[in-house]
């Protein structure tokens, strides 16, 4: 059983490596959902050959088993790169633009650059210098795209952390800045801090 998941989980790769691409950056995002903090995404090349136990998509993954893997996937990853868009790029472009912005950052701030890119979801803009495709629900179907999911996951949940320590009434090591009702009401109680998404609903209508 085991043998077939890592199987599906290398096909994507497999199959542009058959057609002669050697560079394959897998793509994902982080943070597109929650009230306050930077949007993140990473890309990663694979070596082709190595399989590293346990990649998935990184929201069905322990944290702890996605921090055992982040140091795993900077390990043996031949190259990747993670980037940031800030929470004022998000309100004065919007989350989609700045999601994709962050992609396109992680894509072209790869130290060994990359000859083709599987991209998380279903659409993409900007990365016309680059042979690239689209994969819907790629995080779970394809090894290079889980573990960019992971090292974009992990980065802004540590990031979430650190901000914890200057807002600590936001509780944000706890809630990782998602609107849960937790959050909400602690936005409704002390309104919304320096590093919250002022155009986004929960945190707008408290913006004086």
């Amino acid at each position: 059983m085991n043998t077939e998941v890592k199987v599906d989980m290398y096909k994507f790769e497999n199959e542009l490596r058959a057609k002669g691409y050697t560079a394959i950056a897998g793509v994902d995002e982080a943070g597109r959902g929650p009230l306050a903090g930077s949007v993140f995404a990473a890309a990663v090349i694979l070596p082709e050959g190595e399989v590293i136990e346990g990649l998935n998509d990184s929201k069905k993954l322990s944290e702890k088993k996605r921090e055992a893997l982040f140091d795993v996937i900077k390990e043996k990853a031949v190259a990747y790169c993670v980037c940031a868009v800030d929470h004022e790029e998000i309100d004065r472009i919007n989350i989609l633009e700045a999601t994709f912005k962050a992609m396109n950052g992680a894509v072209q701030g790869l130290q060994h650059p990359a000859d083709f890119v599987l991209i998380d979801g279903n659409r993409i803009r900007g990365m016309e210098y680059v042979a690239h495709q689209t994969v819907v629900k790629g995080d779970a179907l394809s090894a290079s795209i889980a573990a960019a999911s992971i090292l974009a996951k992990v980065s802004r949940d540590r990031e979430m952390v650190e901000l914890a320590k200057q807002y600590p009434e936001y509780e944000f090591e706890k809630h990782k800045a998602y609107p849960t009702q937790r959050h909400r009401e602690l936005i409704a109680k002390y309104g919304p801090s320096p590093i919250h998404r002022k155009t986004f609903r929960g945190v707008k209508e408290f913006v004086k």
